[in-house]
């Protein structure tokens, strides 16, 4: 049996929601190419999570390269295996977060946090503006930081930090 590709029409665009019939392919770096069962093809993709944290297998929309979104997949589940490991692999890949393994100094000059750490992608050097809003702390000893350019990085648990690092940390929270 055959599917059909799922369209609503709104008052600006049509939306093209994304299932088993349609094809997706890698275009480069963290792109895809979107076929839909009809032929046509759009070529250069980002797969985004509209929910990446609550919801990371469901939602996904396919954006061009003005950031306009081309199409929604509603579930990784309902395309077929290739199309489906070909999106997981970009998602992967863009929501890589480094996981800071040091924390070599922290200063602060005019409110802004200047951190220079390890990381599992090297070192890196970055700035905090605001401490309560960009540094989150769980339960479970996990650090969430957002640096000024919107970069997140993690802590997966502070505790297991080497001395220093903790001594780091802690001072600016």
């Amino acid at each position: 049996m055959t599917e059909t590709i799922e369209k609503t029409t709104t008052l600006e665009n049509e939306r093209i929601y994304v299932n088993s019939a349609c094809r997706i392919t890698v275009y480069e770096n963290n792109l895809v190419t979107l076929t839909l069962e009809n032929g046509e093809v759009h070529e250069a993709l980002e797969p985004r999570h509209l929910f990446p944290i609550s919801s990371p297998k469901t939602y996904i929309s396919l954006l061009d390269k003005n950031g306009t979104e081309v199409a929604l997949i509603r579930a990784i589940s309902d395309l077929d295996e290739e199309s489906e490991e070909c999106i997981a692999a970009s998602l992967s890949d863009y929501y890589r977060v480094p996981k800071i393994t040091k924390i070599i100094s922290v200063s602060e000059k005019y409110g802004t946090l200047r951190w220079t750490v390890e990381t599992d992608r090297g070192p890196k050097k970055f700035d905090i503006r605001n401490r309560n809003h960009d540094i989150k702390v769980a339960e479970n000893g996990s650090v969430r930081l957002r640096d000024s350019d919107d970069n997140r990085y993690v802590i997966e648990d502070y505790k297991k930090l080497d001395s220093h690092s903790r001594s780091q940390l802690i001072a600016d929270l």
